[in-house]
């Protein structure tokens, strides 16, 4: 089991415009092709103008098939040339949960569906 974080910090002042994007067209997309979302955020305390996401899967191929599913998918890649202005800097990182969590993982996200 692997959990992705995505991190994006925006331009000053974008936060809100690109969460009503993300929800009306993004995330959509993203939840049909991904599949498990694990979470969604942005700061309040720390770095400003940063959106956090993670998703869940269970293994790096499966994250490598979903991702270039993604990548081809043409309403994403509309979508992403609305927001990629928005976007200052990005960052990302693959998290394995420690052996206690993963059960923990796995009721959250069967709860959530």
């Amino acid at each position: 089991m692997i959990v992705e974080e995505r991190m994006y910090t925006l331009h000053p002042g974008k936060v809100p415009e690109y969460l009503k994007q993300y929800q009306a067209e993004g995330m959509p997309i993203q939840k049909r092709i991904l599949g498990n979302m694990f979470g969604y955020f942005f700061n309040e305390v720390g770095t400003q103008n940063q959106i956090i996401h993670m998703w869940y899967y269970e293994n790096f191929a499966e994250r490598e098939q979903r991702r270039a599913q993604l990548g081809a998918d043409a309403a994403w890649q509309a979508y992403i040339g609305k927001v990629r202005p928005f976007i200052s800097f990005q960052e990302t990182r693959i998290m394995r949960p420690a052996p206690f969590f993963e059960d923990t993982i796995r009721k959250m996200l069967a709860a959530a569906k």
